[in-house]
C-alpha cells in the first residue's frame, strides 16, 4: 500500500492529462528511459547522460490550426501546472520556437519538469517524470523531433494523416 501511495505522488501531471482529454485530435507518444535510450542510434554519450534522470515521459503535440488552441488556453495551461506546485525555472526562444521549463521538487530533488514548446502552429508538451539539465532542454526536443521512427509519426500528424485518437506507447518487454 505504501508503494502504491508513494508512486501515485510522483505521477504525471493532472494539467497535461486534462490538456489531453480536451483535445482529442492531439498526437501523445509516452517514453520510459529504455525506450529514450533507443533513440540514440548514434549512441552519444552527451544524450545518454542527458536522459538519465528520466524515468517517464509524456510527449504531446497539438495543432493549434486545427484544435483551435488560443492564448487563453496557453494561459490556463500554464496555471494548471503552477497550481500542481509546478515553478517556471526558465523561458527562452530556439528556432523560431518558445520554450518554457517547469519543474516540480519535493524534499529539495526534482521530481517533474514540464517543458513547453510553443510555435504559431504548434504546441508540443514533453511531461517528463524526472528532471533534464536545463541547458539541454532544446537538445532532448530536438532528438526527439529528429528520431526516424518519432520523426515520421509527428511529420504524418502534421501532415494532418489520420488523426483518429493518435496515442502511440513506445516502449519495451522489460516494462
Amino acid at each position: 500500500m505504501l508503494m502504491s501511495v508513494s508512486l501515485a505522488g510522483f505521477a504525471q501531471s493532472k494539467t497535461t492529462q486534462a490538456l489531453y482529454d480536451g483535445h482529442k485530435e492531439a498526437l501523445t507518444v509516452f517514453f520510459y528511459h529504455n525506450t529514450l535510450r533507443m533513440l540514440n542510434q548514434k549512441e552519444d554519450k552527451e544524450f545518454d547522460a542527458l536522459i538519465k534522470d528520466i524515468e517517464k515521459m509524456r510527449f504531446l503535440m497539438i495543432d493549434k490550426t486545427t484544435d483551435k488552441f488560443q492564448p487563453k488556453d496557453y494561459a490556463a495551461l500554464t496555471k494548471g501546472y503552477k497550481s500542481e506546485s509546478y515553478e517556471e525555472i526558465m523561458t527562452s526562444r530556439h528556432q523560431g520556437r518558445n520554450f518554457d521549463v517547469y519543474l516540480k521538487e519535493q524534499n529539495n530533488k526534482v521530481k517533474g519538469t514540464v517543458v513547453l514548446v510553443n510555435d504559431s502552429t504548434y504546441l508540443y508538451i514533453l511531461d517528463i517524470l524526472g528532471s533534464v539539465a536545463m541547458d539541454r532542454v532544446t537538445s532532448l526536443f530536438n532528438m526527439i523531433d529528429e528520431s526516424a521512427d518519432i520523426g515520421a509519426k509527428i511529420k504524418d500528424f502534421t501532415s494532418h494523416g489520420d488523426k483518429k485518437r493518435n496515442k502511440i506507447q513506445v516502449e519495451t518487454d522489460d516494462n
